[in-house]
């Protein structure tokens, strides 16, 4: 009786009766750039794996496949006279792998990367030369190259519908409107060093940091001007909005710290000091919660929207230099 008991535990165990439970899948994908990897963060900030995509990768895009996109830029400040790389990485975020990489022939240092609205297409800047360009994935290659009509282009926001697409020229002053399918570009001048932007749920507004400028610029995307500006704290560079479009979250390089507007007054309403420079500034679908990472502390900051504070830092390990961190979860 004793054998057929013991048999039977065998067989009982051996069915995964007893077989721990999956592991639950990665909250955050991080940008390392000095590591040259993505991070995987669990929502109580554990780190639960690293993937290698090359050198200096700055900026990043979730795919509905679970796909992440990373534009390997090749040197660490945009500043830097250097070709720099020209790659962008293909991670596999549901198994933690890199699975691919596409080759920008004579396009070097992307950095800007966004999906094109209703396509699987990507939309990437590059420095050097000053452009951007459209890549399908699928093949593997550049299909189209566009003229920003600028100089240093660094983020990329295309319009719904895949139409049109933005282009902050940095060193320019200016936000380039292009026409995709005909490459027609209208330049519009903002304030000093635009960089992030963000779209109103609409769309009919485009919301641009002035890192320089200390404000944010507003753009109409129908008529292509400057409609009016917020007043910031210092070095804004990224931006996101809530889902009502009521509420403006970027972050503050030179406080430093995390600010948050009021679209309908076009005022600062409150800033969250940080310990350091933050670089980045992310947030949920929902617009519960959004991240600031310090690269030069490698730590990654959640930051309660609605609350107004610092929910937990996360320390990740020594020299990773954390840059953008995107949420995978629906929320």
């Amino acid at each position: 009786m004793k054998t057929l008991i013991a048999c039977l535990w065998v067989a009982f165990a051996a069915s995964g009766a007893f077989a721990a439970p999956p592991p639950a899948p990665a909250y955050l994908a991080v940008v390392e750039k000095i590591a040259g990897a993505i991070g995987f963060l669990s929502e109580d900030g554990k780190l639960l794996g690293e993937v290698k995509v090359g050198s200096f990768p700055h900026e990043a895009v979730l795919a509905p496949d679970g796909r992440l996109y990373v534009s390997v830029n090749g040197v660490l400040w945009m500043t830097e006279d250097k070709e720099g790389a020209n790659t962008v990485a293909v991670v596999d975020t549901r198994a933690m792998k890199k699975v691919g990489e596409i080759g920008l022939g004579r396009f070097h240092r992307p950095h800007g990367i966004a999906l094109v609205p209703g396509s699987d297409r990507l939309l990437a800047t590059t420095e050097r030369p000053a452009g951007l360009v459209l890549i399908d994935p699928a093949t593997g290659r550049v299909v189209r190259d566009y003229d920003v009509k600028g100089r240093s282009p660094h983020m990329v926001i295309p319009m719904p519908g895949g139409r049109m697409a933005f282009v902050s020229d940095t060193d320019s002053n200016a936000v380039a409107a292009i026409d995709l399918a005909t490459g027609a570009v209208t330049l519009i001048p903002t304030g000093a060093r635009p960089q992030g932007a963000v779209l109103s749920p609409g769309g009919d507004k485009l919301y641009v940091v002035n890192t320089s400028g200390n404000q944010i610029s507003i753009i109409d995307t129908a008529r292509l001007a400057v409609t009016g500006v917020i007043p910031t704290g210092k070095g804004p560079g990224r931006i996101a909005i809530t889902p009502d479009g009521r509420t403006l979250v970027y972050n503050l390089q030179f406080e430093p710290a995390v600010g948050f507007a009021d679209t309908a007054s076009g005022k600062q309403t409150a800033m969250v000091s940080l310990t350091g420079r933050p670089l980045s500034l992310t947030m949920t679908r929902d617009g519960a919660r959004a991240f600031a990472g310090i690269q030069d502390q490698d730590k990654v900051c959640f930051v309660s929207v609605a609350g107004r504070k610092i929910e937990r830092v996360i320390e990740l390990p020594k020299g990773s230099g954390p840059d953008p961190a995107i949420p995978l979860g629906g929320r």
